[in-house]
């Protein structure tokens, strides 16, 4: 006996995906006449009621000519995160069948469907959607011409705006990251021109409050810019600047922990301040866990000078997400949304909290957390997160999207980028799908073009990585394969993010090399233009980007083929995109393209033979009248 189900479908569901609570989700099943099945159900449980499953009968709607058709209708009344399966029975025995990694039913060795139930009153944020994000780290972007203010002596200035960061650990074995290359604010701003001619409507900034080290994820006062960057007015003049240019500024909010040299900690007695480590009086005091006060603390991943908060102190929560809080005000002075580091170690009260405060200032800014897997069912510290049910992020960095796009042009199996983008977009509420942070490189990954081009690291120390450089046939085929995957990332569902300095060629392995200066005056030309043609395309096909239905056409061998389309009662418009990831020829007979009426767009048409080179493309856009033509009268 088979039972035929295929989620992705909407013969078979419908709705497809994720739904707002009180959809009715019409479900249908296939059963095979080849055997006696009686009794078909659709098992619908909670993610934490695994042992309790509603369960709803099947009742035969169709005999088709192999198969009995068996439907039901499911309608969930509230936010949740669902799962469901299918049963019946054969000769006095149960027989289950669960999903495969495609989405069809198996008897066994498969999962539960998933089915994300949100909030109907979820909005997110449209100045986003059909855009792009690119990604800054302040320190290493642009260096504006006014002198520093105000910078501690600690510091260590590199006298110019070139060269390799300091990686090396000092006498005492300690890795300081207090060597900067004098990045600025002052500088963001002069290179606006220059970001609007790639595109960018969106700029992430890694964090910009003052802190002592180069990173800045050690908070040491979330109400001040740090002096290496500028003050509030250089801020102002930024996010000012930025908006007439069409673009907005969202922060780096670093709220699961502060630096130990900080107003709040004071380990280091930097401030004059009473913090925490100075006296159990201090009003920050609760904000921490002490073991044994004042050596032994809760901290980050071990890290003594990272103090890990108790998000759920008042106080704390208070001085965060208040309404004087630190979160208002910055939207205040010009900032429109906020990335949140590490979401998955911020507990949702404090994100809840987070959210109203958020969307009490600035309705329409953005809430944006990092997480690396798939958003919808993750779980962390034991809770299952309700992240993308409404009243907490409106979406998240796309960790999964860079696996699938990198793993492909690396020689993974097609199936398996298929797999991954498909499910997001099934798992996936739409309006949080239509603002995905696309990224293929971030701060905290190797360069795009180092992982594509270059040997990999693996287990290679920092010294090795220092010295690495791609040499010219890597570059080469480096570059090809980025062009390849760039133009992916900026096609998928989402947004694309861009990591700035990818579209000027710069390379690097882990942190710190993939946090160099930006080579002004020294860019890859060639990757300057092509990524300045994507910036364009984003623009001109936004009516399909910012929402059009994702399709996979072809994953197969060494080819992709995927589509955006927007269906109307009359029309249907695409982009259809076919890549060779090979440095073969690869021909692309058989991969069900319907090329009718196709124009191009980027590179080279498919040929009369239908060949696409080495590690070539076919972009085209498809317009089809779906208007039945009316005879002309005689």
């Amino acid at each position: 006996m088979d039972l035929f189900f295929h989620a992705q479908d909407i013969t078979y569901k419908s709705p497809f995906g994720a739904v707002p609570a009180g959809t009715s989700i019409h479900f249908q099943v296939d059963l095979s006449k080849d055997g006696f099945c009686g009794q078909p159900q659709l098992l619908v449980c909670h993610h934490d009621q695994w042992d309790k499953p509603e369960r709803i009968p099947l009742k035969l709607q169709s005999i088709l000519p192999q198969v009995n058709r068996f439907g039901a209708v499911y309608t969930p009344e509230q936010p949740a995160l669902l799962f469901y399966r299918f049963s019946c029975t054969q000769e006095g025995k149960t027989v289950d069948f669960y999903s495969d990694s495609d989405g069809k039913a198996v008897l066994q060795g498969g999962r539960w469907w998933q089915l994300t139930v949100y909030d109907p009153a979820y909005q997110t944020p449209d100045f986003v959607k059909g855009g792009l994000y690119y990604q800054i780290f302040p320190d290493r972007f642009c260096r504006g011409g006014a002198p520093k203010q105000n910078v501690p002596a600690d510091r260590i200035l590199h006298p110019d705006f070139s060269g390799l960061p300091e990686f090396r650990p000092n006498a005492e074995g300690n890795i300081l990251n207090n060597d900067y290359f004098g990045g600025d604010l002052a500088g963001i701003t002069e290179k606006i021109p220059y970001l609007q001619g790639l595109g960018v409507t969106c700029l992430y900034l890694n964090p910009i409050f003052e802190a002592h080290s180069n990173h800045r994820y050690n908070t040491a006062d979330y109400k001040k810019i740090d002096p290496l960057l500028g003050t509030l007015s250089d801020f102002e003049h930024l996010c000012a600047t930025a908006h007439e240019a069409g673009m907005s500024v969202i922060l780096d909010g670093v709220f699961s922990h502060t630096g130990s040299d900080s107003v709040y900690f004071n380990r280091e007695g930097r401030y004059p301040t009473q913090g925490a480590y100075n006296s159990q009086q201090s009003p920050y005091y609760p904000w921490y866990t002490f073991r044994q006060w004042p050596n032994s603390y809760d901290c980050w991943w071990n890290f003594d000078t990272l103090p890990n908060v108790n998000e759920t102190n008042d106080s704390y929560n208070e001085y965060i997400n208040g309404p004087e809080g630190i979160v208002r005000k910055w939207l205040k002075a010009g900032a429109s949304g906020w990335r949140l580091d590490v979401a998955d170690e911020l507990p949702d009260l404090f994100l809840d909290r987070l959210h109203d405060a958020v969307k009490a200032e600035q309705p329409d800014a953005l809430i944006l957390g990092e997480v690396w897997e798939d958003a919808s069912n993750k779980s962390a510290y034991g809770v299952r997160r309700r992240y993308l049910l409404g009243r907490q992020l409106d979406t998240v960095m796309n960790y999964p999207f860079r696996d699938a796009i990198l793993g492909f042009l690396l020689g993974e199996d097609p199936a398996r980028f298929a797999e991954a983008v498909e499910t997001i977009v099934e798992n996936y509420p739409p309006q949080c799908l239509n603002l995905l942070m696309n990224h293929i490189g971030t701060h905290d990954t190797e360069r795009a073009l180092t992982v594509l081009g270059g040997e990999p690291a693996g287990a290679r120390g920092r010294e090795w990585q220092a010295a690495q450089k791609l040499t010219p046939a890597q570059r080469e085929t480096g570059v090809k394969r980025l062009k390849l995957a760039s133009l992916i990332q900026y096609l998928l569902p989402g947004v694309p993010c861009l990591y700035y300095g990818d579209e000027a060629g710069m390379e690097g392995y882990r942190d710190p090399f993939n946090r160099g200066c930006y080579p002004w005056g020294r860019e890859d030309q060639e990757l300057l233009s092509w990524y300045r043609q994507l910036g364009q395309l984003r623009a001109r096909e936004k009516g399909i980007l910012a929402q059009g239905t994702y399709r996979t056409i072809k994953a197969e061998g060494n080819l992709l083929a995927f589509e955006r389309f927007v269906l109307t009662d009359t029309t249907r418009d695409s982009l259809l995109l076919v890549v060779n990831r090979s440095h073969r020829p690869q021909s692309t007979w058989g991969s069900g393209l319907d090329l009718e009426g196709a124009a191009r767009l980027l590179g080279e048409p498919l040929d009369t033979t239908n060949l696409l080179p080495p590690f070539g493309y076919s972009l085209m856009k498809i317009h089809r009248d779906l208007k039945p033509k009316q005879e002309p009268e005689e």
